[in-house]
């Protein structure tokens, strides 16, 4: 969960299997919510923290399983983002005004929505605390904090996002101003950067990269434009089957790759990008630029750090296969703040929504949960205005793919996808 609102990640949601039918079914039971700036009650049988794609989704769930007046969820952020439609707002295919709903009416009927940040938890006493030290307990806790942005980390950033000719879509308040540094290249580095972090739709750093090279052979400028992506990955993508793809449309688009390249330091008064050779770490090298694209470095929330629900990094420790923490059996975790080692998706929340529910069902019925979660994510690789290859894969990551053809080959039909019909299912069906 971001300062800048609630965020989802990457955007395809695997329609065949379960958006569709569980989201159309459940669609009507939907409508204005019960809201409060504190906590009504100060303990609820359910309570979600996090009012993203993954809290949201639990808190409708779980209002069906213990009635809506025992669930409440924390969430201070007025907005409610869907994400994944930035990459087009960056490339200026959409509109960012498209991509927000109020929170309060994405909240579930009944529901209570606690207007509040989460600043500690204590799951060995069965509670935690909000902001002016206020205590909410509860019997079971699920944890959909996200994923943090760290722009502070770069050495210039944010101040650097003042000066023109640098965005990124990651933010809402940068998002538009990639497609302002579109539109006004003339000649010279365009650089599209991959952080050494854990990030929110790997695929992402890519995209925005495919749709300016696009738009500027639209434009006549494609010949004037040096477009460099610099990864601190050791591989353009994590799946084989796509990475190929993906090579093939570098070479084809003549797209330079620097592998094993972290951004430390962006002076944008001097329209400089400093990495890092991470393969001779110490060692830097300074890129002149005419645009730049920071895809920042991230991380857990800092509410998570050093807490007891979380692993030695931050990320809340949860069986990868049932969602259900390790130590504490009433606490579960969903999406981006989890350590599931597979990619930090809606998609993926999507799927694990679904484990989820089966897993809290048996939990409370006091049995072993057996529903079992393969690591299913998806990116809808954007790679043009209408095309689109549609990375579907599982915890190893093998292709999973939804529909009978070779998903590796770019589609105009996965674009529109991508772009209409994922956004119309996601607040219509998936958040329902």
């Amino acid at each position: 969960m971001s300062a800048i609102g609630v965020v989802s990640s990457c955007s395809c949601l695997r329609p065949g299997v379960w958006l569709l039918k569980p989201g159309m079914q459940k669609m009507s039971s939907f409508g204005l919510h019960t809201a409060a700036r504190c906590a009504a009650k100060d303990y609820y049988e359910v309570l979600v923290l996090g009012g993203g794609t993954g809290g949201i989704t639990m808190s409708a769930r779980m209002k069906r399983k213990v009635g809506a007046g025992n669930v409440a969820v924390v969430e201070p952020s007025k907005t409610h983002y869907y994400q994944p439609l930035w990459t087009l707002v960056g490339g200026g295919a959409k509109q960012l005004a498209t991509s927000a709903r109020p929170t309060g009416s994405v909240m579930p009927k009944g529901v209570e929505w606690i207007k509040s940040q989460v600043t500690a938890l204590d799951p060995d006493k069965n509670c935690v605390w909000l902001e002016n030290d206020i205590k909410i307990s509860y019997k079971y806790l699920i944890i959909a904090l996200g994923i943090s942005l760290h722009y502070e980390k770069i050495k210039g950033l944010p101040e650097g996002f003042h000066h023109p000719k640098i965005g990124s879509n990651y933010s809402v308040h940068t998002v538009e101003k990639t497609w302002k540094a579109l539109q006004d290249f003339k000649e010279g580095n365009a650089i599209f950067t991959f952080p050494n972090t854990p990030v929110k739709c790997a695929g992402a750093p890519q995209k925005i990269m495919y749709l300016s090279e696009a738009y500027w052979r639209k434009t006549g400028k494609r010949s004037k434009a040096n477009i460099m992506f610099n990864t601190s990955l050791g591989v353009i993508f994590g799946v084989k089957k796509y990475a190929g793809a993906l090579l093939e449309i570098i070479k084809e688009r003549n797209i330079a790759v620097n592998y094993k390249r972290n951004l430390v330091e962006v002076r944008a008064d001097k329209q400089e990008a400093v990495f890092e050779n991470l393969d001779k770490p110490g060692v830097t090298e300074v890129h002149q630029y005419e645009m730049l694209h920071v895809t920042p470095p991230m991380g857990p929330p800092n509410v998570l750090i050093n807490s007891p629900v979380s692993d030695e990094i931050g990320w809340v420790d949860v069986d990868k296969e049932t969602l259900q923490h390790k130590k504490y059996p009433n606490v579960f975790g969903i999406g981006d703040c989890t350590n599931l080692p597979t990619s930090k998706t809606a998609a993926a929340v999507a799927a694990q929504s679904g484990v989820l529910d089966k897993t809290i069902s048996l939990v409370m019925k006091n049995q072993l949960p057996t529903k079992k979660y393969d690591g299913y994510t998806s990116c809808p690789l954007v790679t043009g205005y209408n095309k689109v290859i549609l990375a579907e894969f599982d915890y190893d990551g093998q292709p999973l793919e939804t529909f009978p053809i070779d998903q590796s080959k770019e589609r105009v039909t996965m674009y529109h996808m991508k772009a209409d019909m994922m956004p119309f299912l996601y607040w219509n069906a998936l958040l329902k």
